[in-house]
């Protein structure tokens, strides 16, 4: 009798359950890992736009971003189609910019209620992934963050293997 019981609680808790990948892409890597993590999970996804996109050539983008983190700008993103109250757990993809999320992420990362809800960070890179996640898990107050991803990249080729986003993904599925 318990066990069909708990059968029933568990499938209510999965369908009940939602997942957002929430992310923001400058040059497109991140944009990249966010779609095979969403294929493989299946899940709701939200890309995170700035009202003004960044413009001009990347020199003068990398510029530009670091004076936005350097003055803790939040630049204006353009509303979302899902809402964040909605989920109980969200996926969180960044690029790091200067050791750290990029503005547009702190914008939503500052608007937004996390208490109660589950977070897995994964930031791309092509250098170092500086104080990424523990700026995100300091921003997300009211949170459980989980391990992050650090997905590395050379230019557009991807250093971080598949099976290494496999597995990271693998265990969201689980939890």
């Amino acid at each position: 009798m318990y066990g069909n019981l708990r059968k029933i609680v568990s499938l209510n808790k999965e369908a009940f359950m939602k997942i957002l990948l929430l992310y923001y892409s400058y040059g497109g890597n991140t944009h990249r890992a966010a779609r095979h993590i969403q294929k493989i999970l299946g899940c709701d996804v939200q890309e995170i736009l700035t009202v003004t996109p960044y413009s001009g050539d990347y020199n003068s983008v990398v510029s530009q971003g670091k004076r936005e983190v350097e003055e803790g700008y939040e630049p204006p993103v353009r509303p979302f189609d899902k809402d964040l109250d909605h989920y109980d757990t969200v996926i969180l993809g960044t690029p790091v910019w200067w050791y750290t999320f990029a503005p547009a992420v702190k914008t939503v990362l500052n608007a937004a209620d996390w208490n109660g809800k589950t977070v897995y960070p994964f930031a791309t890179n092509g250098g170092w992934i500086g104080h990424t996640f523990r700026d995100m898990k300091t921003a997300c107050a009211g949170a459980d963050v989980k391990q992050g991803l650090n997905i590395r990249f050379d230019g557009d080729q991807m250093q971080t293997s598949i099976a290494e986003i496999d597995r990271w993904t693998a265990e969201i599925k689980e939890e």
